[in-house]
């Protein structure tokens, strides 16, 4: 099950810095719904060619400042 929980609002916010970071990741690496975030990170790990500390890690840093434009 996956560590953290991401609404639609949110995903979209952090779905740019995403694009931002790792401009390599396509829309369809990007795709999610709320309440898929285990998909989410396991598609991440693959793309990122990270392990899933990593991806959390990430998404977590960017959801604590959704406002801010870093990732």
């Amino acid at each position: 099950m996956a560590e953290l929980s991401i609404s639609n609002q949110d995903w979209d916010r952090l779905k740019i810095k995403l694009k931002r970071k790792y401009n390599h990741l396509s829309d369809e690496d990007l795709n999610f719904q709320s309440g898929q975030e285990e998909a989410l990170i396991q598609r991440l790990m693959v793309r990122l060619n990270r392990k899933r500390e990593y991806v959390v890690f990430t998404l977590t840093k960017g959801l604590v400042n959704i406002d801010n434009n870093r990732l």
